[in-house]
């Protein structure tokens, strides 16, 4: 071993560079062998201080003794290396005695490398300066630039000085419009005030430096080009501090054209001011206004679309001439979806109709006016002089998208290898309730048939589990992970015991105690749920290790977790043929599972199931044909904001099921003591419902602070299973409506798409109860614990389905209350966005065709004014009765 290498182990760089300066280009190639041999072992050897002083010597002696430019980047630029903490002025003094034309294909090789490579610029910056090569233009080397020109702080300089002072500023400012996702790592450094970016940018280009011609035009080419939010940001606030002269604006007319037709808000907006200037100054032709109209009054935003309007008004006003060339562009608006934008758009028509002298205009006038809705539509036709009123529409009728429908489960997969590889795709995406399912089942069937070869098959997925040890003698104590007070937290987990146990890593007394007293309990409302979880995994797991089921009973038929009657009896008559033990908590969820809700069907598997003269099927009998207990009586609860539900005892899952499935009939209670709640992801809500598949508003009941949350305090996925819930059986109650109502005034928009999901398959299905749904969406907003802004959006997303009469028959009961304390002076959080909510309602009523009087509303469109309450309040009281707006 050379004294070089010792030198590296020791971690004495000092020592390292000296030896380096005295040996000739062949003796460091001789050496570098060694130095690889090092590094092998510096990756296999724990991070500890000894590895850490080894790294800044073996990168500067890697670096000194390689001869090709490839191999000193790769060097440089290796994930293992990038810790060293080596000065890049070290670096740069050994590689000081190389040729320059060496040094320029190294500094582009590692200006090549992605920022994430972790290359210092002060090294890069420095090559180029030693090499005298073309400064590199590449991402990571303008966004090193971008890092080491603001770290102004450190020194007494400002950004403006350091800018003035490089070299090769033109070229990297260039780069800087070429670099892609640079804006929000620019904006970020960019700053405020005197010292920021934008100021110096804009001052150098004033003054000459940079060439502002082409600093305009790259702003403007990278706003056209689009991209991440960050970059529109970063470079309009750059263009705006470049402030344009009227004849750098004037040239590129057709650059704000295109932009304010289809940039993003922002840029759009600024994009009209900039034509808006030119137009109210004369400086834009009628005919390119016309043009950016048709554009603009077709965006969504109503801010932008009711600016053009303005705009419009500004220049009819002044020039009576361009009324035959702009007055067709602004009957565009007659089509817009907001009301108050086609209002306005006809009263700007009516204003400066009499400009017009061309018949023809007229008569375009006139027919684009058949797609203002039908109160302003008949204020047109006579203001226009149309000669015809518009088409009667088509009778409405309502479209639901399908309701999902349950899928079947696939029997479980055949051969070992194929459940190994679904159990591994399972432990890394949490998967839903019937893939779950079939990999319980498939682990209990192979277990049985042949345990050897599932093992087998699992060592590549148990490899990878934390529990397992390569140290055969290890089992886990049973206060570890999978001990009685640490439970199951979620399916993977569910999975991990079972193949820990297959593994033998568990005691078999640790699995013995949690099926003689179940898991500790928990002081939360989800409690009971995840008990009868638990319960089922912790006897299979111990039957697996005593005495192996043949096949589970409780696996279900149906994705939702239902489980056919007639399958079970077949599975029972199977259990008996084989002379199998029933597992208590297998078959008590199975009971849970089995279908009762076909009376008919249940009969007739009843009586099979007593033909099979086994306590198990007499049990199932019984099961079948008792009718049992309706819901619970419950009651509300107003803890704060929110509205909760409790209530009593059914005793209908009582004396002849296991004692962890017993508390799924306990009593719900909204003060109970929940600080200890583990429950907080969300991956067991569908295996949740999946225990009691035609129950489910026992679930929602236990879920409705959950869900609450999403709205209440803005929690993000709270809602996610809504759907789930939509898609289950049984009554679809006051919980199930609770959690649509949050869900639709969810804070997150994905969220309220989730809520709204649900809300369409409870009405296809015909178990949405439109009266109740509305009213608690009522409550909750005088409460404040739902926004009517946030429920405006969820409506009008379902009603662009195409379920408007479904969204009426809700908003119908919601508003009255909204209304109601309106109109006695309530100016709290249920008035603010009460408009937006007017006017999905007034939609839907005007689509649906609904008629009648709604309480409270004739008074709101009464009031005086023009604001959006008023006047959505007048449209929807004009749709219900159309006799008068006539």
């Amino acid at each position: 071993m050379s004294v070089l290498t010792d030198a590296v182990r020791a971690g004495r760089t000092a020592e390292v560079v000296s030896l380096l300066d005295e040996m000739t280009d062949a003796e460091r190639r001789s050496v570098f062998g060694e130095l690889k041999t090092v590094r092998k072992e510096l990756r296999a050897a724990p991070w500890d201080a000894e590895s850490r002083r080894a790294y800044p010597p073996l990168y500067v002696a890697g670096v000194a003794c390689q001869t090709g430019a490839a191999a000193v980047a790769t060097w440089i630029a290796a994930a293992d290396m990038r810790w060293s903490r080596t000065s890049p002025a070290l670096l740069l003094r050994i590689l000081g005695d190389r040729d320059p034309k060496w040094l320029a294909d190294l500094t582009h090789r590692l200006a090549q490398r992605p920022e994430s490579a972790g290359v210092p610029y002060e090294l890069m910056a420095g090559l180029v300066r030693l090499s005298g090569c073309p400064v590199p233009t590449t991402d990571a080397y303008v966004r090193g630039w971008l890092g080491h020109v603001a770290g102004t702080w450190q020194r007494e300089e400002t950004v403006l000085n350091r800018l003035r002072q490089d070299p090769y500023l033109p070229q990297l400012v260039a780069a800087l419009f070429e670099t892609e996702d640079v804006g929000g790592f620019f904006g970020w450094l960019a700053g405020e005030g005197p010292n920021s970016w934008y100021g110096a940018l804009a001052q150098l280009a004033d003054e000459g430096t940079l060439d502002r011609g082409a600093m305009v035009g790259a702003c403007v080419a990278r706003l056209l080009r689009g991209g991440s939010a960050a970059d529109q940001r970063a470079f309009l606030r750059l263009l705006k501090d470049l402030s344009l002269t009227p004849g750098e604006q004037r040239e590129r007319t057709a650059d704000w054209l295109a932009l304010a037709s289809d940039a993003a808000s922002p840029v759009a907006s600024y994009a009209q001011s900039v034509l808006g200037a030119l137009a109210v100054e004369g400086e834009l032709p009628p005919r390119r206004l016309a043009e950016m109209s048709d554009a603009v009054l077709f965006r969504p935003e109503r801010k932008l679309v009711r600016t053009q309007l303005v705009l419009l008004g500004k220049v009819l006003t002044r020039d009576a001439s361009s009324a035959e060339t702009l007055l067709p562009a602004l009957a565009q608006a007659f089509g817009h979806e907001d009301s108050d934008v086609q209002e306005r758009a006809l009263k700007l028509v009516e204003r400066h109709l009499k400009k017009v002298g061309s018949a023809e205009v007229r008569a375009e006038l006139a027919t684009a006016a058949d797609q203002l809705l039908p109160a302003l539509r008949v204020r047109a036709v006579s203001t226009l002089g149309a000669d015809r009123a518009a088409p009667e529409p088509p009778a409405y009728e309502e479209v639901l998208p399908p309701a999902p429908r349950p899928v079947r489960l696939a029997p479980a997969p055949e051969s070992a290898a194929e459940l190994a590889e679904e159990i591994g795709a399972l432990m890394a995406t949490q998967g839903d309730v019937a893939t779950f399912e079939r990999a319980l089942d498939g682990l209990v069937r192979h277990a049985h048939r042949d345990r050897d070869t599932l093992l087998e098959a699992l060592t590549p997925v148990v490899a990878r589990r934390w529990w397992h040890s390569a140290d055969p003698g290890y089992v886990l104590h049973p206060d570890d992970h999978f001990g009685r007070a640490n439970r199951v937290h979620n399916p993977a987990d569910g999975l991990d015991l079972l193949l820990a146990t297959l593994q033998g890593r568990l005691r078999t007394a640790t699995l013995l105690a949690s099926v003689q007293h179940g898991t500790a309990a928990e002081a939360c409302v989800h409690s009971p749920l995840s008990r009868a979880f638990d319960a089922r995994l912790w006897e299979v797991a111990y039957r697996l290790r005593t005495e192996p089921l043949p096949f589970l009973l409780s696996t279900p038929t149906w994705s939702t977790g239902l489980l056919e009657p007639d399958e079970l009896v077949g599975r029972l008559d199977e259990y008996r043929r084989l002379g199998a033990r029933v597992s208590a908590a297998d078959f008590a969820q199975a009971l849970l599972r089995v279908r009762r809700a076909d009376r008919a069907a249940a009969a007739t598997a009843a009586g099979r199931a007593a033909a099979l003269g086994t306590k198990e099927g007499a049990r199932l009998g019984r099961w079948l044909t008792h009718e049992g207990p309706g819901l619970p009586a419950d009651r509300r609860r107003t803890p704060g904001a929110r509205i909760l539900l409790e209530c009593g005892e059914l005793r209908e899952i009582q004396e002849d099921f296991p004692a962890e499935f017993r508390p799924l009939d306990a009593p719900v209670s909204v003060f109970r003591e929940r600080w200890y709640c583990y429950h907080w992801g969300p991956d067991m809500r569908g295996h949740w419902l999946a225990l009691l598949p035609e129950r489910r508003e026992l679930v929602a009941m236990r879920m409705l602070r959950d869900v609450s949350t999403a709205a209440v305090d803005d929690v993000r996925g709270a809602a996610a299973f809504l759907p789930l819930l939509a898609e289950s059986g049984g009554e679809a109650g006051e919980a199930v409506h609770l959690c649509l109502a949050y869900g639709l005034g969810a804070r997150q928009p994905e969220d309220r798409l989730a809520a709204v999901d649900a809300l369409l398959t409870l009405a296809a299905r015909g178990q949405l109860d439109g009266a109740r749904l509305g009213a608690d969406l009522g409550q909750l907003i005088r409460r404040g614990a739902v926004k009517p802004l946030r429920l405006a959006e969820s409506s009008r997303t379902a009603a662009a389905t195409g379920a408007n009469a479904t969204i009426w028959g809700m908003l119908r009961h919601t508003l009255p209350m909204l209304l109601a304390e309106l109109a006695v002076g309530g100016t709290g959080a249920s008035a603010r966005g009460l408009g937006e909510l007017l006017a999905v309602a007034a939609e839907c009523a005007e689509r649906s065709g609904a008629r009648g009087e709604l309480p409270h509303l004739a008074q709101t469109a009464q009031r005086r004014g023009s604001s959006r309450l008023v006047s959505q309040a007048r449209r929807l009281r004009s749709a219900l009765a159309p006799e008068l707006a006539a």
